[in-house]
């Protein structure tokens, strides 16, 4: 397991407690950006400042754009360098709980029954809260809140999201009406089955090796947006490869960095107003199945979504740049 991570600050209190509890791993990739220390003093970690990513040798180094999360992307391609099976990301203000762990990509969980979209939230809350990207003409549906028999399976899952409590990622919305620290409950993981939509983040999620073609970071749409997207398509790809999505109880305590709500909202008004529209999309996306396709039906995605006008066409540019680095990386490994 590596561990990936964008920041514009000094070591936060929250990675140290994360480098604390990893034990022998290949630790921290930290990746810089214009605004942000020059260094960082952390054991066991590998820091890129804006000057040493642009002697990277990797496509997408001069296309990204600077001050923009998007970054990590890099991050991500020095972790499959390092030829590391599990990438776990996350954000310097998130700090593991007591429950946090290394996770295995088989796991336990209950599968929730099929429906169109799933509020994975409400499986760990009696609460109306709903995550980040979720439908705004949902969050009352009933036909959302999450069923399940009551057996739990050991599924693979290439992909798995763990919760954030104190302050989880919920939509502005949510804080301006509801804003206060929250606790979900300690409910069993809940995997959603191929067809049924729920957003997931960048906060404490874990990929394996076949799914991180899919970690992709799109950079030409609202910040708020960019890791919500990223999911959407992650999960009609994780699909086709056979695999469900996951979700976990709280791993992580967020010590939410300080934000501007509005603007916060203003940034989500493209989500709000796409998101139906960007999932239909990608559903009629002709894709092709198995695990060997997971980068072409990335792009396809991507191609499909830029010609329904939700993406510019210099997105692509970054995709192919991003495609053309994962194909590198990908034939180095099996050289002898």
């Amino acid at each position: 397991m590596i561990i990936v991570i964008t920041t514009i600050a000094e070591p936060t209190a929250c990675v140290r407690t994360l480098l604390s509890k990893t034990g022998e791993t290949q630790g921290l990739i930290v990746v810089g950006d214009k605004k942000g220390p020059p260094s960082y003093g952390l054991p066991n970690t590998r820091f890129y400042s804006l000057e040493q990513q642009k002697t990277l040798d990797f496509e997408l180094v001069g296309k990204l754009p600077e001050n923009h999360y998007s970054r990590k992307n890099l991050g991500y391609l020095l972790a499959m360098q390092l030829g590391e099976d599990c990438i776990y990301e996350t954000d310097d203000d998130n700090r593991p709980n007591a429950h946090w762990r290394p996770r295995e990509r088989e796991v336990e969980a209950l599968r929730a029954e099929k429906a169109p979209w799933i509020n994975a939230y409400r499986h760990f809350s009696g609460e109306n809260i709903w995550p980040r990207g979720f439908l705004l003409e949902k969050i009352t549906d009933p036909d959302t809140l999450p069923r399940h028999n009551g057996r739990p399976e050991v599924l693979r899952a290439p992909i798995q999201q763990g919760l954030a409590n104190v302050a989880p990622d919920v939509d502005a919305i949510w804080r301006l009406t509801k804003n206060r620290a929250f606790s979900f409950d300690q409910a069993p993981s809940l995997a959603l089955p191929q067809g049924s939509w729920c957003p997931f983040n960048t906060q404490s999620t874990w990929w394996w090796e076949e799914t991180f073609p899919l970690l992709y970071l799109p950079s030409y749409c609202s910040f708020r947006m960019t890791d919500i997207w990223k999911s959407f398509i992650a999960q009609r790809c994780l699909w086709e490869m056979g695999h469900e999505l996951v979700f976990h109880a709280p791993e992580v305590d967020q010590d939410r960095n300080v934000h501007n709500l509005m603007q916060d909202f203003q940034a989500e008004v493209p989500g709000y107003l796409q998101n139906g529209k960007l999932t239909s999309v990608l559903e009629d996306t002709q894709l092709l199945p198995g695990a060997g396709n997971v980068l072409e039906n990335l792009v396809r995605c991507y191609e499909n979504l830029v010609a329904h006008d939700i993406f510019p066409q210099k997105e692509l540019e970054l995709v192919w740049a991003w495609s053309a680095d994962v194909m590198k990386l990908s034939l180095q490994k099996v050289e002898p």
